[in-house]
């Protein structure tokens, strides 16, 4: 919770302050934080002691990885998005960073107090609580779905994955690695490219 918060953060929390933007939180103590379920008492508890606005959050995975190659980053993001993370997305910098982020939509924020006056009642904050629940229920699930699904990327042969496409695609990644690396040997210099530079970019022009 925010504002003074409750707010379960990778899961949920109240927050207690005032009427400000979600990066300024130095003037926004934390009411009740957890990264497990939690109880309702447990917020309604922390929801007693905010004295000015609090807020209900229930905040889900995020995860940024800087990535040496795009077709690092292309496969990074098609394990996100085949594991539920639909919000996630990648960036380059003019300087040539790529950055893969790992994000999700299924977020939750409700205001409960305004001025220290609550504002719900406490069978409200339960429904909430029940909602946030399944939210980390989701969220654990998707991050499993994630970590099953890197590990048939990076091992082809692992018991559980994320489906075959998935997998001939890391298997068709790894060739590609492997003939780089090759040619580069070679030519005793610069690593050669297997693919054209239009078809590594072009699941950037596509929905995420």
């Amino acid at each position: 919770m925010s504002g003074d918060p409750i707010h379960p953060t990778y899961g949920q929390a109240t927050r207690a302050g005032s009427d400000e933007t979600e990066g300024q939180k130095q003037n926004c103590p934390w009411l009740f934080v957890t990264h497990e379920k939690c109880q309702k008492e447990d917020v309604v508890a922390g929801l007693h002691t905010a004295q000015d606005n609090a807020v209900f959050k229930f905040e889900p995975f995020i995860l940024h990885v800087e990535c040496r190659e795009v077709e690092d980053a292309r496969l990074l993001h098609s394990a996100a998005v085949n594991s539920g993370f639909r919000n996630s997305g990648i960036t380059i910098s003019k300087k040539g960073k790529i950055m893969m982020a790992v994000r999700s939509t299924h977020c939750l924020e409700v205001p409960l107090c305004h001025r220290g006056t609550v504002l719900v009642s406490d069978e409200y904050i339960g429904y909430l609580v029940q909602v946030a629940n399944r939210k980390m229920e989701e969220n654990q699930r998707r991050i499993d779905r994630f970590h099953a699904c890197l590990r048939s990327i990076l091992d082809p042969t692992a018991p559980e994955g994320p489906g075959e496409e998935d997998v001939g695609a890391a298997a068709v990644y790894t060739r590609r690695r492997r003939r780089g690396a090759g040619a580069k040997r070679q030519t005793g210099g610069e690593e050669t490219s297997q693919s054209d530079g239009e078809s590594d970019l072009a699941f950037l022009m596509g929905p995420t």
